[in-house]
């Protein structure tokens, strides 16, 4: 997938007072380390099995490798690390054992709702559970998504089939 944008102010909140420097004087590299551990924590906490999960930090680009057993779960993992605050872009090396077509990403604006997204993506505003099942279990309520979020869009043939 490559390199994929996220905005940076937005999102969970998973560098806190752990992930700090101890003493001003801490490096910059020992901070990336924290923050990098923090997320592959988030991403194990998912239940997505991520095969050698290896992510480092690189100012507000993080850099995810591995091995996943599918396209969604490859997307999930990407979403997870990359809808953090702090994170800007998601340098996606992940490597896939069964190859599908991609999903669309979409950020959410201002005034969204999963039923206007799933409307204009799919025609028909009822498809709403289609996106929030394709983005468990980063969302845990249909009514929860914020500005600045991330979410994937399969293709409706390719939600029916997951």
């Amino acid at each position: 997938m490559g390199l994929i944008d996220f905005v940076k102010n937005a999102g969970a909140k998973l560098f806190g007072k752990d992930e700090e420097p101890d003493q001003p004087t801490e490096s910059p590299a020992v901070i990336a380390a924290r923050r990098a551990k923090a997320l592959s924590r988030a991403v194990e906490g998912t239940g997505i099995e991520v095969k050698d999960l290896d992510l480092s930090l690189n100012g507000d680009v993080a850099r995810v490798q591995g091995t996943v057993s599918s396209q969604e779960d490859r997307e999930k993992v990407v979403l997870v690390v990359g809808n953090t605050e702090g994170v800007a872009q998601v340098d996606d090396d992940l490597n896939v054992e069964e190859p599908a077509p991609e999903a669309q990403f979409y950020t959410v604006v201002s005034g969204d709702t999963l039923s206007k997204i799933a409307k204009e993506y799919y025609g028909n505003a009822m498809k709403y559970p289609v996106i929030f099942e394709a983005n468990k279990p980063m969302l845990t309520d249909p009514d929860k998504i914020y500005p600045g979020q991330v979410l994937r869009i399969p293709a409706i043939e390719q939600a029916e089939a997951e």
